[in-house]
Order: C-alpha cells, then sequence, then structure tokens
C-alpha cells in the first residue's frame, strides 16, 4: 500500500496544501483552484495509480475540483467538505480545534447504554449544534453513548445517510465538520462516548464520481442498492486503503468512539484476508499507539459469529455486533405480527434463547429464508450483542413509519422496555422512544436526478410486499414525509409520555445497580419460558446480590403459583404500580422464599424482586 500520507487535501501550515488522489484510470490529474483564486496545477504521478502535489497559497476554506485528462472536474474523493453538495467543490478543511476532552479516554464496552438518533430530525433545527442541549438530560435518563446515523455527505438536505458518495466529508446541512466536533467535544465533556454509523458496502448514486478515478466498483457482485465495492478484485487493496484510513480518520480527526459498520452482509469478498477482518486488524494496533479505546460494531443479518469472534479462533474480531432476532421475538410477542421476516418468530421460547445466548437462530431452518440460518452465539460474551425494541430500520423499513408506541398498548412498551434495558446485553433506543415520540420515521431523500426519484419510488413499494401492509407508503421524496419525521420533544413533560421517559430512567438506574452487583455470566442467569402461561423468568445469581424478573406477554390477568426461591425479597419494579400508569398492583412488597408463592400479574406487566439477605 502507499505510505501513510493522507488522502485529499491536507493543511500543512504556512499557506501551504498537499493533495493525494488515487485515479489509475487518468492518464492526467490536476487540481483546478476556484476560490480564493483561480489555478490550475498538475499532479505528479507516483506508485499504484496516485497522484500528489504540495501546493503554495492554498489554505482552509479553499474550494478545489480534480480535473481528469484536462476535460472533466469532480470533487475529491476524499473530500473533507462539500459545502455546496455532492456536485460542487471540495473545500480544504482546517483541522485546528479546541478539544477539550484530553482527560477522555473513552467508556468500556459493557457500560454502553446507546441512544440512536437521527441529526435532521432530532431538533427542528436538524443540526449537531442543536442537539447538544438535550446531552445533559440524556445523561440523566442514563444513557451513555450516542449514536449518530450516518453523515457522510448525501445528496441535497433530507436523508437517513445511507446515500452517502464523500465518506470523509460531514454533511453540509447537518453542520460541517466544526459542527459535528462541537458535538463530539460536547458529549465528552460530560462522559458521553460517540459511536458513528459508517456505510462501507455500497456509496450512494447521487454524485458518485469514484468510478471516473478507478476501480472502486465490481461488476462480480451487487448490493441491493448497486454496484459492490471491490474489496476482492484487482486494485483492491487501494480500494481498502480508502476505507480503513476513513475508519481510522473518525477517530484521529474527531475523536469517535465507535463506528457501527452498516450492512456487513452486503459486502462480498472471497480474499483469503477479508476487508473486514484486515480493517479490524488495523484499529486494534491503532488503539494500542493511541492508548484510548475505538471500538468496530457490526451490523449484518447473517448471524455469523466469525464477524465477533477471536483471530485466534478463526474469527474478524470485531468488538460487537447488533443482534436483529431479540428485536424481531420481542416484536412479534407484542404485537401479533408474523409477516415478512416475523414468520420466523412468535414463540416465547425464541425470548428466552435470545436471554441465554444471543442469536435465536444458530443453525435451525429458517421458514422466511427457506433454508438453516445462523452461528451460535453462545460463547460471546453478552456485553458484545447490541440489543433494542425498535430502532431506525424497524421502524422507517414499516409502510408508515410507525413507531412501537403506535403499535402497542402503554403497558406492552413499558413491558418492551423492561424486556431489553434488563437484558444482559448493550441495550440500544431510538431517538424519542424514551417518552413514547408518536411522530412517524418514514423514508426520505431528496434526489435531484428524476429518473432515481422513480427508482426509488418503486424501490420501496418492492420491499413491502413480503408484509403485505395495506396502503400505499410515504412519499420519500416530498418534504412533508421529513418533516413529519421531526421529534416533539414537548411531549416528555405530559401524561403517559412523562411517566414512561421515568420509567426508562429508573430502569436504567436499577440495570446499572444490577450489573454492578451481579457481574453475571451466562452461567449465573436462569431463563425459563412459560409458553401456555405467556412468562418469561429470569433469575439472576450473582455472588454480591440475586434478582428474579417475572415478564407476562399475555393479554390477560394470571394466577401464577410457583415455587419462590429460598431467602427474603424485595419488590424492586413493578410496572402495573399506579405510579407507572398501570392498572395497579397485587403483587406483595416482601416475599420469603422457599415455598410455593401465588402472584396475581396483569396482562403485560413486569416485576424485579431482589433478594434482601446476603447470598
Amino acid at each position: 500500500m502507499q505510505a501513510a500520507v493522507s488522502l485529499g487535501a491536507t493543511y500543512l501550515g504556512e499557506g501551504r496544501s498537499r493533495f493525494l488522489v488515487w485515479a489509475p484510470l487518468a492518464e492526467q490529474v490536476e487540481v483546478r483552484l476556484v476560490s480564493p483564486r483561480e489555478d490550475i496545477v498538475p499532479l505528479q504521478r507516483g506508485e499504484r495509480g496516485y497522484f500528489s502535489a504540495v501546493v503554495a497559497g492554498v489554505e482552509p476554506g479553499s474550494h478545489y475540483f480534480y480535473r481528469l485528462n484536462g476535460q472533466q472536474d469532480f470533487p475529491d474523493p476524499a473530500s473533507r467538505f462539500q459545502p455546496q453538495g455532492v456536485h460542487g467543490p471540495s473545500q480544504v478543511a482546517a483541522r485546528r480545534f479546541s478539544w477539550d476532552d484530553g482527560h477522555w479516554s473513552g467508556l468500556p464496552l459493557r457500560d454502553y447504554v446507546i441512544y440512536e438518533l437521527h441529526v435532521g430530525t432530532f431538533t427542528p433545527e436538524g443540526t449537531f449544534d442543536a442537539v447538544i442541549p438535550y446531552l445533559d438530560e440524556l445523561k440523566e435518563l442514563g444513557l451513555t453513548a450516542l449514536e449518530l446515523m450516518p453523515v457522510a455527505q448525501f445528496p441535497g438536505g433530507r436523508n437517513w445517510g445511507y446515500d452517502g458518495v464523500y465518506p470523509f466529508a460531514v454533511q453540509n446541512s447537518y453542520g460541517g465538520p466544526l459542527g459535528l466536533k462541537r458535538l463530539v467535544n460536547a458529549c465528552h465533556q460530560r462522559g458521553l462516548a460517540v459511536v458513528l454509523d459508517v456505510v462501507y458496502n455500497h456509496l450512494g448514486p447521487e454524485g458518485n464520481y469514484l468510478a471516473n478515478y478507478g476501480p472502486y466498483f465490481t461488476q462480480r457482485y451487487r448490493t441491493p442498492w448497486g454496484p459492490a465495492l471491490n474489496f476482492d478484485g484487482p486494485d483492491s487493496d487501494e480500494v481498502r486503503r480508502f476505507f480503513i484510513d476513513n475508519a481510522l480518520f473518525w477517530s484521529s480527526e474527531y475523536h469517535i468512539d465507535a463506528l457501527r459498520l452498516d450492512a456487513l452482509h452486503a459486502i462480498v469478498d472471497l480474499s483469503p484476508q477479508p476487508f473486514v477482518a484486515e480493517l479490524a486488524a488495523t484499529v486494534r494496533r491503532a488503539r494500542e499507539r493511541w492508548n484510548r479505546k475505538f471500538f468496530l460494531m457490526a451490523e449484518s443479518d447473517l448471524n455469523d459469529v466469525r464477524l465477533v469472534r477471536s483471530p485466534d479462533l478463526g474469527g474478524y474480531g470485531l468488538d460487537g455486533h447488533w443482534n436483529d432476532d431479540f428485536h424481531h421475538a420481542l416484536h412479534t410477542l407484542l404485537t401479533g405480527e408474523q409477516t415478512g421476516y416475523y414468520a420466523d418468530f412468535g414463540r416465547l421460547e425464541q425470548l428466552a434463547k435470545a436471554w441465554r445466548e444471543g442469536f435465536i437462530y444458530s443453525g435451525e431452518y429458517s421458514p422466511y429464508r427457506r433454508r438453516r440460518h445462523g452461528s451460535s452465539s453462545r460463547d460471546i460474551a453478552a456485553e458484545r450483542l447490541v440489543v433494542f425494541a425498535q430502532n431506525h430500520d424497524q421502524i422507517g423499513n414499516r409502510l408508515g413509519g410507525e413507531r412501537l408506541s403506535q403499535l402497542i398498548s402503554f403497558e406492552a412498551l413499558k413491558l418492551a422496555a423492561g424486556a431489553m434495558l434488563l437484558s444482559p446485553f448493550l441495550p440500544l433506543l431510538f431517538m424519542g422512544e424514551e417518552y413514547g415520540e408518536a411522530a412517524p420515521f418514514g423514508y426520505f431523500v431528496s434526489h435531484s436526478d428524476p429518473a432515481l426519484i422513480e427508482a426509488v419510488r418503486k424501490g420501496r413499494q418492492e420491499e413491502f410486499a413480503a408484509f403485505q401492509w395495506p396502503g400505499e407508503p410515504p412519499d420519500p421524496l416530498d418534504e412533508a414525509t421529513f418533516v413529519r419525521a421531526r421529534l416533539d420533544h414537548s411531549l416528555r413533560q405530559e401524561g403517559e409520555h412523562r411517566v414512561l421517559w421515568e420509567f426508562y430512567r429508573e430502569l436504567l438506574r436499577l440495570r446499572q445497580e444490577l450489573n454492578s452487583l451481579t457481574d453475571l455470566g451466562r452461567q449465573d442467569r436462569e431463563v425459563e419460558a412459560y409458553e401456555r402461561q405467556k412468562i418469561l423468568w429470569v433469575r439472576m445469581n450473582g455472588e454480591l446480590a440475586q434478582a428474579v424478573i417475572l415478564a407476562h406477554f399475555g393479554q390477560e390477568p394470571l394466577d401464577l403459583s410457583l415455587l419462590w426461591p429460598e431467602g427474603g425479597w424485595q419488590k424492586g419494579l413493578d410496572s402495573a404500580e399506579t405510579r407507572w400508569g398501570g392498572p395497579g398492583s397485587q403483587a406483595p412488597p416482601v416475599i420469603q422464599g422457599d415455598k410455593e408463592i401465588c402472584l396475581r400479574l396483569p396482562p403485560l406487566s413486569l416485576m424485579v424482586y431482589l433478594r434482601q439477605d446476603p447470598c
């Protein structure tokens, strides 16, 4: 690979900037400066198709294109900022920033409680700076990590972020590079980690000029969103270098604490050392040099434990993995939906298996896929699996973008929160979930190409066919679809919304208490599913404390008789209590165990009992 010199434009000081671009398909590459002065400067061709030069009189704020073969001008593939959008000139960005996080070395992964947000719809302003006033409130709730949906430059001002075409450039409408740095700095000052969602499986279609520079893409494979990136063919070393540099860039330049790697199942790479493994190995070496934490978290629907298994055991060595199975099991129990991929779920025992092991499909036959699916995560530590009751995909890829608050009752919302937040895994909340936000989160874009617009509309309709939802999806190009997705933070102060926020805070307080007292491995956790009674029973057996969790998924009251473990037990949480907006609880505040106990459980309820005496 090329020596470790940063791709793109790097300001060197004293009015000098270095330009480096990989363009093996070009015979000639020039920098065309467009402001504050106009000029054309040739770059020198080096090995493997790299072109570079140090140019005087170019300071931060200067705008430029690369001119290929003396004919066409294109933005820089490694542009740091596109102030005029995906078709405009690139800008030389200043690296200088007054960081106040010198004390910050990151959080252990096991301490992550993640809050996923979309910058454009989290506030009316839709900027990084507008997020900062809410950080103290999120910290008070008990959250420890902010996860940003992709912020790489995308076309227009409305997009989920997965159509980004400049992986190094921070979205101009969100506030650009300085806005992101201010947000990360503010998070670290409050003890909050920052996770960034990045897309290394494809690039968006509009404004994507990389194919004019080199073989970034391959015709051997395709993704659901267009051409696949070339990670295993001729010239793939330099494509890998581009994206590995990008991952390191987010940590070194923006102090990001972790990356969520989107849709790794869409990367096809048949090389002996796959790109994902090389990426993980490079990051491990880098964080040893930096002496601070920087994690890579996989998102994949393959249930493939090789992604997180140690390289010593034949794995790729990523640090964490999203677990869709947990969501699907919980969702079907609460909603009764069983179309599309939900057809594989619906039994309480599946949620129990998720609590015990992580992945539910670990080699079993999947009726939806019509084949065996997944591998066992039984030997993967619980703190390396991310679970959720909802996220951007599971909401936004519904016909109407309905949140769980629009699909189930208030009692069921509390049950969903408890089943997720008290699990041994890393919990993730989607913005607004904590107070029952009602705004739909539909899919939205702001493309300018008419043919592309029509393709997006058609593609969305085809995606929903398997779910058999009646009606038409909202128009992704209609600005109203975007506006409707904005959060109404004032709801948090009202009625059941306020109660739900308080309930989430109490769950997160209890989660922290249980984690500090129990420090459980899988062998210290008993999980049983009583399918007929719709009861999930969990007993945590720590050295310093014990807990019992009873989650009732039934729609009718239940009189339950069971042999309670020995000792004195005090009720720690009961979702049916009127303080939590419930119908009222008949459960005793204290239970003396080692005998049969009769409990009356309201529908869709959650109870937690803590053992009082030493274990």
